[in-house]
């Protein structure tokens, strides 16, 4: 690749050899769908690149869902949300009460 650093942009990117991403193609996938790019190479020169479909191609939000739901980190709901719900005031906070303090909170408890 003559007249490209291609050197600079490996230091920011994952990269595979061609026998690793055989090897490893379902790893190197699942780093994709997470928005990872992967470059690979071929004895040290770039040769193709694994990256993420395009946003707005409407495959990723619900191959993303599928996937939390086979791991049992979510349950999609069978009901729509009314208009009411959408509309109702959200509650004040009361006295010194911090959206971000129990946020920090809640991760912090590992939940």
């Amino acid at each position: 690749m003559k007249g490209y650093d291609y050197q600079a942009k490996i230091a920011f990117m994952k990269t595979s050899t061609i026998s690793d991403t055989k090897n490893q193609l379902s790893a190197l996938i699942e780093t994709v769908k997470h928005g990872e790019t992967v470059l690979i190479l071929d004895r040290s020169v770039p040769v193709a690149r694994l990256e993420p479909v395009l946003a707005g191609s409407g495959l990723e939000g619900a191959d993303h869902l599928a996937q939390l739901e086979r791991q049992g980190l979510l349950r999609r709901g069978k009901a729509s949300l009314s208009d009411s719900f959408l509309k109702e005031k959200l509650p004040a906070l009361s006295g010194k009460a911090s959206i971000v303090k129990a946020l920090l909170d809640e991760r912090a408890s590992g939940r």
